[in-house]
């Protein structure tokens, strides 16, 4: 198993807003989903990439926001030439989007992608994805039900592919937004209403309620093989070349943060955790993960800042060679 941990991590802040999207010698200091991602003087343009990528946001963001998931597009698009990225916006508008995010069935936002990417031209031939945060687990629907066109590697910035048992911070514009939503997963996750209407319920996994959570989670559940197997989305996945996920050893954020890399906690009780590779899933090779592992297909990634929070060169270094 190769894990590579960095410890050359640093995160700046700035009292003031820069406006502009140009890149210089000069750091620039981008917000992804309420948290700063470093974004400085670029090696990029050495590497001549051809595939192109497929992004997919997190809570409270947008496909769009010129401080996040817009500026990083912008980015690599200006220092790749030639590449061609798409920064997924589900719905007609950024603030559909945005909503979206908090409020729209996962399953029916898998199938609007997997609609989008299969009448894209430019993906035909394949395509990279890099999820951050919950967009990580939604790709990697997309890459178990939708294998046309073929994701190569897919790139789990803080993913949470086990679930979440908590919501310590909902990034987002309404406090009482984030508050409702705590109510609603801790007095009733698993009730057919808030299951179909409220996205964090889709991938809230009580470890202390495994039989609820296996009867009614109608996206986590099913996406991690959890009532039957489905040997399309075990195949489907197994056909990446790398499945990379990225664990923010500081985050506040993702309860457990083992989850990024595949963990939880072991079944019945929410406090002693257990790696991917002791989990039923590994053991059992539900999805398939005991075979890429074995054959060199998962890569585990660890840096020390918060919850999405690294410096352009950990990215550089550590992730820019999945998307090349």
């Amino acid at each position: 198993m190769n894990r590579k941990l960095s410890q050359d991590v640093n995160v700046f802040t700035s009292s003031g807003s820069d406006s502009s999207m140009g890149l210089s010698a000069a750091p620039r200091l981008f917000a992804v989903s309420g948290c700063l991602l470093l974004l400085c003087g670029s090696s990029w343009g050495k590497f001549n990439a051809t595939v192109p990528l497929v992004i997919w946001h997190g809570m409270g963001d947008s496909c769009c926001n010129p401080l996040s998931m817009g500026a990083i597009k912008k980015m690599v698009e200006e220092e790749v030439p030639g590449i061609y990225v798409l920064s997924l916006m589900i719905g007609k508008t950024i603030v559909q989007d945005t909503e979206n995010g908090f409020f729209m069935d996962v399953n029916e936002q898998v199938s609007f992608v997997c609609d989008q990417l299969s009448q894209d031209p430019k993906l035909k031939g394949g395509y990279n994805a890099m999820g951050f945060s919950q967009g990580s687990q939604f790709l990697r629907a997309v890459a178990q039900r939708c294998p046309d066109p073929p994701m190569k590697n897919l790139v789990s910035v803080g993913g949470q592919h086990q679930g979440v048992f908590g919501l310590p911070r909902c990034p987002g514009e309404s406090s009482h937004i984030c508050d409702w939503i705590r109510k609603m997963l801790n007095s009733g996750a698993y009730t057919d209403l808030v299951q179909k209407h409220l996205v964090q319920a889709q991938y809230w996994h009580d470890p202390l309620n495994d039989d609820l959570y296996k009867k009614h989670s109608l996206f986590l559940a099913d996406i991690n093989q959890e009532r039957v197997v489905n040997e399309t989305y075990k195949k489907n996945l197994m056909s990446l070349n790398k499945f990379v996920m990225v664990k923010f050893l500081q985050d506040t954020m993702v309860d457990p943060v083992d989850s990024e890399w595949f963990g939880f906690y072991k079944p019945g009780q929410a406090k002693e955790l257990e790696t991917l590779q002791e989990s039923a899933i590994y053991t059992e090779d539900h999805l398939g993960l005991a075979e890429m592992d074995s054959a060199g297909k998962l890569v585990f990634l660890a840096t020390d800042g918060d919850h999405l929070q690294f410096t352009r060169e950990w990215f550089n270094d550590n992730l820019l060679p999945y998307l090349r």
